[in-house]
């Protein structure tokens, strides 16, 4: 005879051949090794389109942008890389990032908080994070987003990486209009950081799926840390960095938790198994507290965010030190060098421009210049 019936309770089946009642224990399913952090599993990997489409499209807009400065046509020889025409840099000496005047991404949708607060464009808070301030700026955003996103998409898909890539850079957008209220800000540098921020949410919510944890948390904390030193140079947007890391921190728990390696395996249970032993919840309990908190912290964050920065509140003057976040001064550099303001005068048929710190002067045979171009102006005059 064949086998008999299957011993729910010892997991086991006996056979009752030539009379002999041998009980056979029964293999449980394996459970899967853990994985290293910074290994992604084949079976759950997928496409990357949406990180490719976020490149071409930071790609496309830069060229848009130098299509539309046309330095030739406002600096004839004075422009840097002259043999590109219409795609020429601005001197060097104005944007050393080999890109745009600063009045191109102005006119473009850069972030600034006059436009944002006083003329009721908030959509700088989106545009912002699709310009880039040169080919160097636009290359080492591009590089890191590739780097970081492709393997997070692969992992956890288009839609849940795109969501948390798109809401951290708004995040930074607001925490940067909130604290720096002088010049122009541009980049994806905070949509860089809110990925950075989710794979470290991601370690935590989903730590007992992953081997050498130890060792991956220790390297990305490092990698955090070393990138967010970089922005306490000069003319860093650091507040933009902030901002996107803990937009995508908090995003990382609502988004990127993975189910329990014991939900999993009920997929695989063979027939007459005890279904009770198997764990019945797909995630733990502690993931479900910290999505959410997370999720309760993001809605009163942006709420409040948006509510001060459209009531014209200066986070300055509420934090003290704040300041030292963003830039840090030392005997090498000043955090003021990159505020340069000009006194103007206007006549009939002239407008002179006035540097404010050093006394440069410079009489310009124009009329009714716009406020962006004055601004070029003395960037260039006083750089």
């Amino acid at each position: 005879m064949g086998s008999g019936p299957m011993d729910i309770e010892r997991k086991g089946s006996m056979d009752w051949g030539r009379g002999n009642k041998v009980i056979h224990p029964m293999q449980d399913s394996p459970r899967p090794a853990a994985v290293p952090y910074f290994e992604a599993r084949p079976n759950r990997r997928r496409s990357s389109c949406i990180i490719s489409l976020f490149v071409v499209l930071n790609i496309v807009i830069f060229l848009v942008a130098m299509f539309i400065n046309d330095c030739p046509k406002d600096l004839g020889d004075s422009c840097t890389l002259k043999f590109l025409g219409r795609f020429s840099f601005q001197p060097l000496k104005e944007n050393p990032l080999f890109g745009p005047s600063s009045s191109t991404l102005e006119k473009m949708g850069a972030l600034e908080w006059q436009k944002v607060v006083k003329e009721h464009q908030g959509w700088r808070l989106i545009t912002c994070i699709w310009l880039h301030a040169g080919v160097i700026h636009l290359l080492a955003n591009m590089l890191s987003l590739v780097f970081i996103g492709i393997r997070l998409e692969q992992e956890f898909g288009f839609a849940r990486i795109g969501t948390v890539y798109l809401v951290s850079a708004f995040g930074g957008s607001v925490l940067s209009a909130l604290f720096n209220q002088n010049g122009v800000s541009v980049g994806a540098s905070g949509a860089l950081f809110g990925l950075l921020g989710a794979m470290l949410s991601e370690l935590i919510t989903n730590w007992t799926i992953y081997a050498s944890k130890f060792a991956a948390l220790v390297t990305l904390v490092f990698i955090i840390v070393v990138n967010l030193a970089f922005g306490l140079l000069p003319h860093v947007d650091n507040f933009a960095h902030i901002g996107g890391f803990i937009s995508g921190f908090l995003l990382g728990f609502v988004f990127l938790m993975r189910p329990q390696f014991g939900w999993v395996n009920r997929k695989i249970i063979p027939p007459g198994y005890d279904v009770n032993s198997v764990v019945k919840s797909k995630h733990n309990a502690y993931q479900y507290i910290l999505g959410l908190l997370s999720l309760i912290l993001l809605i009163v964050g942006f709420t409040v965010g948006l509510v001060l920065l459209f009531h014209g509140v200066n986070a300055n003057k509420h934090c003290s030190w704040c300041h030292y976040l963003d830039c840090v001064p030392t005997s090498r550099w000043s955090c003021n060098d990159g505020v340069i303001a000009c006194q103007e005068t206007q006549s009939d048929t002239e407008f002179t421009l006035i540097c404010q710190n050093g006394g440069k002067s410079k009489i310009y045979p124009f009329q009714n210049i716009s406020e962006a171009k004055k601004r070029q102006l003395c960037l260039q005059q006083c750089s």
